[in-house]
This record gives structure tokens, sequence and C-alpha cells, in this order.
């Protein structure tokens, strides 16, 4: 279950959501077993050397972590929403930084993160970055993801490793991730949106404020749905990684009847292939958790869980 809108905000609260204990006793509750954390570090962090990162803000993770670790969890601790390295457009409330020191602000955060939960258990785990794409071409994604994983190793060698492709992690790239042959405490993670004018319809910030009413589904969209799980099927059994499916879900705007219905058919999808998946997310646009009344939407939380 991933935790969207709390961390990853520019600031935490600013989206409605702040981490409590409700929300892990709802995760706790409905059966999952792993939180995928989305954190934006990098509005969080020192602009210039030696990039610290904000004792408070650290302080909220290590909450989470004690959070998830005191109810068996698993935590995936994620760098989400760097939007300046992706060269995309900043969110109000997120600063810019020298663009000369984007990458070695972007390791030296990481071995601070590593520091940090190097003595927690193997429960905890680490995921490098959220959907590179843009400015990230395979190319210099490769090149950062190496040197990044390079300096998180020299700091703890064995701790499981989430890292994922460009182009939104999108199965479609996994055949140009380049992974060092002699790290096998890697899992490897894409994201599955589509059919993405069902699952994004009325988001506008995905340029559907005013999409048509979308139904789901069809034998059409079934197709669009799975084929990105065939292609990270054969490539998991080529390359002998592990692959986790980090995000899929659909937007509240469309149809709620739908949204049950592609609910459970992505998830029967992943689980006949042998993929685990976290969904995106439990309580604010595409949730099915209501944190200020602490009821769910029981459909929905049935296709994913029952």
């Amino acid at each position: 279950m991933n935790f969207g809108n709390i961390l990853d905000a520019p600031s935490e609260g600013v989206r409605g959501l702040s981490l409590t204990d409700d929300l892990f006793d709802a995760v706790r509750t409905v059966g999952a077993v792993t939180i995928r954390l989305p954190v934006r570090w990098s509005n969080h962090a020192l602009a210039r050397r030696p990039y610290t990162i904000d004792a408070d803000f650290f302080a909220r993770v290590d909450y989470a972590v004690a959070a998830a670790r005191a109810r068996g969890l698993r935590i995936v601790i994620d760098m989400h929403h760097h939007h300046q390295l992706d060269g995309d457009a900043l969110d109000p409330g997120e600063f810019a930084v020298d663009s000369a020191v984007l990458e070695e602000r972007f390791v030296a955060m990481w071995q601070q993160i590593a520091t940090r939960y190097r003595d927690q258990p193997e429960s905890v785990l680490f995921e490098l970055y959220n959907e590179p794409h843009g400015l990230l071409t395979a190319d210099r994604w490769n090149a950062i993801l190496a040197t990044t994983l390079s300096a998180v190793r020299a700091i703890d060698s064995t701790r499981y490793i989430v890292v994922g492709p460009v182009k939104w992690n999108n199965a479609s790239a996994l055949a140009s991730l380049a992974l060092p042959a002699t790290d096998r405490r890697l899992i490897v993670t894409i994201h599955n949106y589509e059919p993405s004018a069902f699952t994004h319809q009325g988001a506008a910030w995905a340029g559907r404020s005013d999409s048509p009413v979308v139904t789901c589904c069809t034998a059409a969209q079934l197709a669009q749905m799975t084929a990105p799980l065939d292609i990270a099927t054969a490539w998991r059994t080529s390359s002998g990684r592990p692959l986790w499916v980090g995000e899929f879900g659909s937007y509240e705007k469309g149809p709620y009847a739908s949204r049950v219905i592609y609910s459970r058919a992505v998830r029967d999808a992943m689980e006949s292939r042998g993929l685990p998946w976290a969904y995106w997310e439990l309580a604010s646009g595409f949730g099915f958790y209501s944190h200020p009344t602490g009821t769910w939407k029981p459909e929905l939380r049935d296709a994913l869980f029952q």
C-alpha cells in the first residue's frame, strides 16, 4: 500500500493528510504486508553542501518506520518527486537548487538516509527514485543509479534496494535499465496505470480534467492493462531479477463501479503472473480509506484484499 500525498507533498499536511497511527492500523487491518512511503527528500535538505536533511523531517520518517515495524509491516523508503532532477515544473512550496549540484546532492541525501537506517532490520527497504523521466534519459539515469547505488552500498551492503527504469517506471523501458551483475539484493519495480484514459480521467495534473467519462473493463482495455505485465514477466524470467509492481490504481473521478472491476482485474492479472504489488494509494484521490472518518469504500477494499 502506498502512503501517497503525505510526505511526498511539498510539506506534510498541505494535501490534507499527515502521518497518524490510524493509517498504519488501517493497512494492518485490511491485510496488507508492505507500506511504500513516498518522501520528497529534496524539499527538506540544504541546497548547498553538505546538503543536510532537516532533523524534524527525518523524525517523521523515523516515526513511519517505527509505526510500520510495530505492526509487523515492511516499509519501503522512497525518494519521490524530485521535480528539478526530471526537469519538471516545481510545485508551489518547492524550491530549486543550483543545477550543477543536483546529482551530487541526490547522492548525498541517499548517503544520509542509508546511514540513518543501516541498523534497521531487513523489513526496511530503500527505493532510490520514483519514476525517472524527462531529463533523466536511460543513459543519465543509469549513470546516477550506478553512482548512488555504490554510495549506499559503501554504507549498507546487504539491504534490499528497489530500482526502476525510465519513462515513469514503464515496463517498456526495462530493457534499458543497467544493473550491476554482482548485486543480487535489488528488486526492480514498474508502475502500471493502463488504460490511462480510464485510470486518470478527470485528473487535472495529467491533462485530463475535461476528459469524457470512461468505464472499464472491455477486452481491449484488459489487453492494455496486461501488456506491460507480460513485458515485465518476460524480463523477470530473462534477467533473473525479482520484480514488483510498485504502483497501480484509478482516480476518484472515474465511475466507482468500474474502479472496483478494474482493481480486481489488475490484481488478478498480477497475481496470476506471480507479481507482488502495491496500490496507489490509501487515503487520497485514488484511495479507499477516509482519514477523517476512519471509514472504507468497502467494495474497492474488498476488490483488492478479499
